[in-house]
């Protein structure tokens, strides 16, 4: 049963938990963390870990995609980010990186002012293509009726259409809207849609034939959504509700099975085994990522709400350089932070739990500890 809380004699709200707010229980079976299995597969394309990269530039940029696929995981390219507006951005990060906290705002629209080149979209799909890892990208929702045949025809593998929040329903009286189920039913790639937060909404989105949802608004380390805006739903909630519609849709479409990704607001190793405890499938991870050496950002990271024309809903932060990628994904760790071997951690867990894969590990208990 839904409990409600009163906020006022006029206001009922329901009580929603962050990945702070729970934790994961042991069972009564432990196993080797050598016999647990991280895996898992999106359409035709198998990862040997549930890890995405988040599209953002201070992360992701064509040389960091492929270091991380060949590690196992997947790199999303911002195709409307600075590596598609520049031949070479290296000046843009650099002054991003370096600017103060008063012009840096100024700073990133000024980057981000030259427009989207569909031959360097083109361009840096290819170079994904021919390193052999799998070549994923990621447009907003506004920009995917322009750009979405140059991104086919340059051969993705996964398309990802990602915003703030992404609706299966969006009106609008001055333009015609992308229509999600037409276009995903007319591609002959999968497209991975999101973000979302309710139960309602992800099911809407399930019914466009996405192979998969983001889950998230707001949560991550550069948003500023709920300050700006007074829009976020916590996390733990938000993953465990539209885990709740994969189940129905599965009912509802004879068997369709839609991947559930938690993408924002897994800042440490600790918030990535919640994620998949609470019925994720895969993790969109951004600052984690900001942290490595190899991170285009130079230990600072930002979205692309941080640079909106009219109002900004995020901002740079300083996240630090901690370790190589490979380090933070694959350890060994350097502290008990929880920001070097992610993936050491998330097999640890489910060894600890006795669980031997992430389908079986979405059924561990958790409690809420607040």
């Amino acid at each position: 049963m839904m409990s409600e809380i009163e906020i006022g004699r006029n206001k009922r709200g329901r009580r929603s938990y962050s990945f702070d707010d729970v934790a994961v229980v042991p069972s009564r079976r432990t196993r080797d963390p050598e016999d647990v299995s991280t895996a898992w597969q999106v359409d035709a394309y198998h990862f040997d870990i549930p890890i995405f990269a988040a599209p953002m530039d201070s992360l992701m940029s064509p040389a960091t995609a492929i270091e991380l696929g060949r590690h196992g995981g997947l790199g999303v390219l911002d195709l409307e980010g600075l590596w598609t507006r520049h031949e070479d951005p290296t000046a843009q990060l650099e002054r991003i990186a370096n600017a103060s906290e008063g012009e840096v705002v100024q700073v990133l629209r000024d980057a981000y002012a030259a427009p989207v080149q569909p031959e360097l979209i083109t361009a840096r799909i290819g170079e994904l293509r021919e390193a052999g890892v799998t070549a994923a990208g990621a447009l907003s929702p506004q920009r995917t009726q322009e750009h979405w045949r140059t991104v086919v025809d340059a051969g993705v593998d996964l398309f990802f259409i990602r915003g703030t929040t992404v609706s299966a329903e969006h009106v609008s009286s001055d333009r015609e809207p992308l229509n999600l189920k037409r276009f995903i039913y007319e591609l002959d790639v999968p497209v991975i849609v999101g973000g979302c937060a309710t139960y309602t909404a992800a099911l809407h989105l399930m019914r466009t034939g996405a192979a998969g949802v983001l889950v998230g608004f707001g949560g991550g380390a550069s948003h500023t959504t709920r300050e700006t805006l007074g829009i976020q739903v916590p996390l733990a909630t938000a993953v465990a509700d539209v885990a709740a519609a994969r189940r129905d849709y599965m009912d509802e479409s004879g068997g369709r099975y839609v991947h559930v990704i938690a993408d924002g607001g897994l800042g440490r190793s600790g918030d990535l085994v919640k994620a998949i405890a609470c019925g994720a499938d895969g993790l969109m991870v951004g600052a984690a990522l900001a942290r490595a050496e190899e991170a285009p950002g130079a230990g600072h990271h930002w979205g692309s709400e941080a640079h909106h024309p009219v109002l900004p809903r995020g901002h740079r932060v300083e996240v630090g350089t901690v370790a190589p990628l490979e380090q933070i994904l694959y350890g060994p760790g350097l502290n008990a932070e929880g920001t070097t071997n992610l993936v050491g951690a998330l097999r640890h867990a489910m060894a600890t739990t006795g669980y031997l894969d992430l389908k079986e590990f979405q059924r561990v208990e958790v409690v809420v500890t607040t």
